[in-house]
């Protein structure tokens, strides 16, 4: 199983920038899809998380990111908006999924995505 994120890039403050992760390989279900991010010098942080047809967010992009999934392509996505410059970071898409029936649930990480918010 991989994680492959993609979409970021260099954005105005007050802009906006859509993160794509797409999940692939020997897949059976994929519970939690997540989103993190670690900024230079700071510990890797949780930022949102879609689990069924729930979703939950940190506080710091309550209001301003939107996580959303495709399950049928196995997709995760990433909506932010109103970005601040401490939005800086990697942004990782993380994932437990089962890759067989018999198998139980496994955590993948994929390789991040450098997001940079700046004038």
């Amino acid at each position: 199983v991989q994680l492959q994120a993609s979409g970021g890039g260099l954005v105005q403050p007050g802009g906006s920038l859509s993160l794509s992760c797409a999940a692939s390989g020997s897949i059976f279900k994929v519970n939690v899809m997540r989103w993190y991010r670690q900024a230079v010098g700071k510990q890797r942080e949780f930022i949102a998380a879609s689990r069924g047809g729930s979703t939950n967010y940190a506080d710091s992009v309550k209001g301003r990111f939107t996580i959303s999934r495709d399950n049928v392509k196995n997709m995760l996505y990433l909506q932010m908006n109103s970005l601040k410059p401490e939005d800086t970071a990697v942004y990782y898409c993380n994932a437990l999924i089962r890759p067989s029936a018999v198998l139980g649930e496994y955590e993948y990480w994929g390789q991040g995505t450098l997001v940079t918010v700046s004038s």
